[in-house]
């Protein structure tokens, strides 16, 4: 009876692991807090060329404009 138990046991173990693999979860990727740092540093040096160059893109199009009138 015990042969069959143990059997049973790890045969099912096995097809639990086989279709834990088949179902990816829906959690996301965990990010630490060094890299969300990082990430907020990249992202706000981002946004400060942005907003230089689209400053910038004004400046030219109002001197284009003066220019042209």
């Amino acid at each position: 009876m015990n042969r069959k138990k143990k059997i049973k046991e790890t045969l099912k173990k096995k097809a639990k692991k086989a279709n834990a693999k088949l179902h990816k979860s829906n959690k996301p990727r965990y990010i630490s807090k060094a890299e969300r740092e990082k990430l907020a540093l990249a992202a706000g040096q981002g946004e400060m060329q942005t907003e230089a160059a689209t400053e910038e893109g004004v400046k030219q199009t109002t001197q284009a404009q003066a220019q042209s009138e």
